[in-house]
């Protein structure tokens, strides 16, 4: 099987480094999937899931903050602000984080105050999706 190299890194670490067969994520106009001999490719990332398929089929997702994917000849690059591991996202950190956001939302507080809620809910909502893909890969 052909791979390509993926490596996913943010401000703080390298979280992921390897051969894969595909990588999967959502860039500014939609869905996008990498795979071997892919063209050449700039894009800004959505908050959300990247997800990895290794050689055996085996998936491995990640939550970006957002960011930018680079696609090369032989290599993907993620560069995220913030990024983790899909199983290491804190459910009841991320719902506290959302209901918060919700609430400001709701209470249309002061300009600034209502678009960093706004954020913070984008975020906490992109978090719970990539933990509900995790989900249903792991009933598969």
């Amino acid at each position: 099987m052909t791979t390509i190299r993926c490596d996913i890194v943010s401000a703080e670490a390298e979280i992921f480094h390897g051969d894969v067969a595909m990588v999967i994520a959502t860039g500014e106009a939609g869905e996008l999937g990498i795979a071997p001999r892919h063209e050449p490719l700039l894009t800004r990332l959505k908050p959300g899931q990247v997800e990895v398929i290794g050689e055996d089929g085996k998936r491995q997702g990640y939550y970006v903050s957002g960011g930018i994917l680079e696609v090369q000849p032989n290599v993907v690059t993620v560069l995220a602000d913030a990024a983790l591991r899909a199983d290491e996202i804190d459910e009841a950190a991320v719902k506290r984080a959302k209901e918060e956001a919700e609430r400001i939302l709701a209470n249309r507080g002061e300009a600034k105050t209502v678009e960093q809620a706004q954020e913070q809910l984008t975020q906490a909502l992109a978090q719970l999706s990539a933990l509900e893909r995790l989900r249903k890969n792991l009933q598969h």
